[in-house]
């Protein structure tokens, strides 16, 4: 939903500040078993599908995510929250029609990731004439679907001071303006449950409840004992301190989208990350990890200014990184595009239909294949417990989860060398957070450098690799300085990527850790929003010396700069 309610400030619990070497935090796995959703906020149908299975499939994620699908009011791309206003359940949106949609869901199963849609159940839209499939309506009336009497009469605002004040209104008035649907109505359930029943027909598992809070569990209940067969729930019931709806209230229907828990990750890795040795419901949380759907940010939060976003860099990487590392509720992995005007839409071309998604073109973030070697994590320790936490007692810090894995968070800027505890088996594993190999010795503890503003996570059931292979790219320019964005086998860095240094006059030099990968794509870029793409077709290097001159790659290349 367009934001439409800041959550307001819980109390944070005290936190101590003594190092403690081992911790018996208990699993608190979401009851349904998703497994890690990725939620691919604004791709297009044929971008999904694309992902499920070169990137969702291959990692391990148990569902993806996807924007609304049904037809809406038009806004011609120039904004997000069009889609959030449904003037018909035909599935004609900006992301594709019904046969790119019905493709997409068939390829993410076939890749083993589960389909869940954004579902738009309280309201109709509030302007617009024209929706992207050609519809004709106005407010109130959406003819062969709604007319006037099925929306609540008469109708009424929802004000600020009702939040805490009236629950009813809450959940009968209009929300910033949007026809608010009747669901009250055996009808309107009706046709709700039809549009959602044709989409589970089509092989979707899962929906998440837009704006749930602002209907009634009891109204949500009786249109989910509609739906055929069991699908998945999660609710977007945002917590407000001491307001009169609150999400325990639909735990009985289903999951519950878990805003605060953003709030509370923001707020320690901006300020010492040592606390989150305790962190969990205790904290203010809105429910239980067995309810919550647990994010570091989604569309609305990262316009808000209450969580980390994409454009913290590091540090968002990081957030997101530990949780997939803590026993803690469903985790959701966020990816959409890079925007500067919160109200932006999403690339698009043809009167606003989303173009294909290219995470290296510097438009969209991609951010779900940052941490896809931490899904396999999250996959392996499932069900186990925290143990052998240590921190440094202020941004670094190390726990295993039983003996199936182990993980060190440094948010400090500086590099730190330690032996830790890991509980692991002996033997070699991968970085699964980065790159490079930890060794764990014959009493379960290894020596591990990490890097400043980086993690390093083992697990067991991962592969060794051999010795890590490296390349050295120098790119000829004529900027002041310049980054090099980089994918390795599929996995891009954060847009817009790493600092080069210079290596002498009109040459930037970079050298990359490539693991056990034999060639990279990559673009360049200012840090200004000037790139260097290869015309659209990125620049594929391989390993040693190689450079980038006029959009020419010289392979197995001597030093430019001659040292």
């Amino acid at each position: 939903m367009k934001p439409y309610k800041a959550i307001l400030a819980t109390a944070l619990a005290a936190a101590s500040g003594i190092t403690v070497p081992v911790l018996g935090q208990a699993p608190a796995q979401a009851a349904s078993d998703v497994g890690v959703i990725a939620n691919l906020w604004n791709w297009n149908w044929n971008s999904v599908a694309r992902e499920c299975t070169e990137v969702l499939g291959p990692a391990g994620y148990g569902a993806v995510q996807v924007s609304p699908p049904q037809d809406s009011m038009a806004k011609g791309g120039s904004v997000w929250w069009d889609i959030y206003q449904p003037a018909r359940y035909e599935l004609t949106s900006k992301f594709g029609d019904e046969a790119a949609f019905r493709r997409m869901v068939d390829t993410c199963r076939d890749a083993g990731v589960k389909v869940q849609v954004d579902t738009v159940i309280n309201h109709m839209t509030g302007q617009g004439a024209t929706s992207y499939g050609g519809y004709g309506f106005s407010k109130y009336d959406y003819p062969g679907l709604y007319s006037s009497q099925d929306f609540h009469q008469p109708t009424c605002q929802i004000n600020q001071g009702d939040y805490r004040n009236d629950a009813w209104r809450i959940q009968n008035c209009e929300l910033v303006g949007l026809s608010d649907l009747n669901t009250g109505s055996e009808y309107v359930r009706g046709r709700i449950a039809d549009y959602m029943n044709k989409l589970t027909s089509f092989g979707v598992s899962g929906f998440r409840i837009d704006a749930a809070k602002h209907i009634h569990p009891g109204d949500l209940s009786a249109i989910k004992s509609k739906l055929i067969g069991s699908p998945y729930i999660h609710q977007e019931v945002i917590q407000g301190d001491q307001e009169a709806v609150q999400p325990s209230q639909y735990t009985g229907v289903g999951d519950v989208d878990e805003f605060v828990y953003g709030r509370k990750l923001r707020e320690q890795f901006t300020g010492q990350i040592k606390n989150l040795r305790t962190f969990g419901e205790s904290w203010g949380l809105s429910v239980s990890g067995d309810k919550a759907v647990a994010f570091v940010d989604n569309h609305d939060t990262e316009r808000g200014g209450s969580t980390l976003t994409y454009k913290s860099g590091d540090t968002y990487k990081l957030a997101n990184l530990f949780m997939l590392a803590w026993p803690f509720g469903t985790p959701q992995v966020y990816a959409s595009y890079i925007w500067n005007n919160s109200e932006a839409g999403p690339p698009s071309a043809n009167s606003g239909h989303v173009t294909d998604v290219n995470c290296s073109n510097g438009q969209w973030t991609c951010f779900d294949r940052q941490v896809s070697g931490m899904v396999g994590f999250y996959n392996a320790v499932k069900g186990t417990s925290v143990a052998n936490w240590t921190d440094n007692g202020n941004n670094l810090i190390a726990f295993s989860r039983g003996d199936k894995g182990w993980v060190a968070i440094n948010n400090e800027s500086g590099t730190v060398t330690q032996t830790f505890t890991t509980n692991l088996p002996a033997g070699t594993y991968p970085n699964v957070a980065g790159n490079g190999t930890v060794t764990v010795d014959s009493s379960g503890r290894a020596t591990v450098t990490v890097p400043g503003k980086s993690a390093v996570a083992i697990h067991t059931g991962s592969t060794p690799q051999p010795n890590d292979k490296e390349a050295t790219v120098y790119y000829r320019t004529g900027w002041t300085t310049a980054n090099i964005h980089y994918g390795i086998n599929g996995t891009w860095t954060t847009v817009p990527g790493v600092p080069m240094e210079t290596a002498c006059t009109d040459w930037k030099k970079k050298t990359i850790t490539l693991g056990s990968a034999n060639s990279f794509k990559t673009v360049f870029n200012n840090g200004s929003g000037t790139w260097d793409n290869n015309n659209g077709n990125d620049y594929t290097l391989g390993t040693g010396i190689s450079t980038v001159k006029d959009g020419v790659v010289t392979a197995n290349a001597t030093n430019p700069c001659g040292n």
